[in-house]
């Protein structure tokens, strides 16, 4: 009998002699189907993006009293590297708008908050990073008499805030603060045009 090898790439790759067409079509086969463990794997990865896009920061429950408008200058800090942006909060209409900008003036995020929601503000593309630093700054400047009103897992203690299992905050003056996320950069914010330590 005379044994031919398949004739796609992978079928000889796999070195599998092939006397009928179903033998060829099976080394084929084999060597494109993925195993079991590996499909799970790619559904739980398709999940966890999925939940990523998903989870929202919270939002106070009502509107906070800030004393807008404001401008900040914001300090990122993760794994020694340092970035300085300016960020500027001010009302618009029946929203709250903020602008972050690099030291240049370049516009790096811009959303509008109303009615609760976030909304992009002008062509920028989404930004999940600033939209959680925002969402953690209205929670930082949420005064103190109206926190759990608005927050009612916060708690507060001292110079200190926080809303556990997403942000950590350390006073140092009512303008001036770090803040911190579980897993990601940490931030120090005070008012324009004062210095950082």
């Amino acid at each position: 009998m005379l044994r031919m090898t398949c004739g796609s790439e992978l079928a000889r790759e796999s070195g599998a002699p092939c006397t009928e067409n179903f033998e060829c079509q099976t080394a084929f086969a084999s060597k494109l189907a993925p195993t079991g463990s590996i499909v799970r794997l790619m559904l739980m990865f398709c999940a966890l993006l999925l939940s990523g896009c998903t989870t929202q920061a919270p939002l106070p429950t009502g509107n906070p009293t800030l004393p807008l408008p404001l401008q900040l200058h914001i300090e990122r800090q993760q794994a020694e590297q340092r970035q300085d942006w300016l960020l500027v909060i001010q009302r618009e209409g029946p929203g709250i708008r903020w602008s972050m900008m690099d030291p240049l003036g370049i516009p790096q995020a811009r959303q509008r908050l109303i009615d609760g929601r976030w909304q992009a503000d002008g062509l920028l593309p989404p930004n999940p990073e600033a939209r959680e630093l925002f969402a953690a700054l209205l929670f930082a400047l949420t005064p103190s008499g109206e926190l759990l009103r608005n927050y009612p897992a916060a708690q507060q203690q001292g110079d200190q805030r926080s809303l556990p299992a997403r942000w950590d905050i350390r006073y140092s003056q009512p303008l001036s603060f770090e803040l911190k996320l579980p897993q990601g950069p940490h931030y120090r914010v005070s008012p324009l045009g004062e210095p950082t330590p």
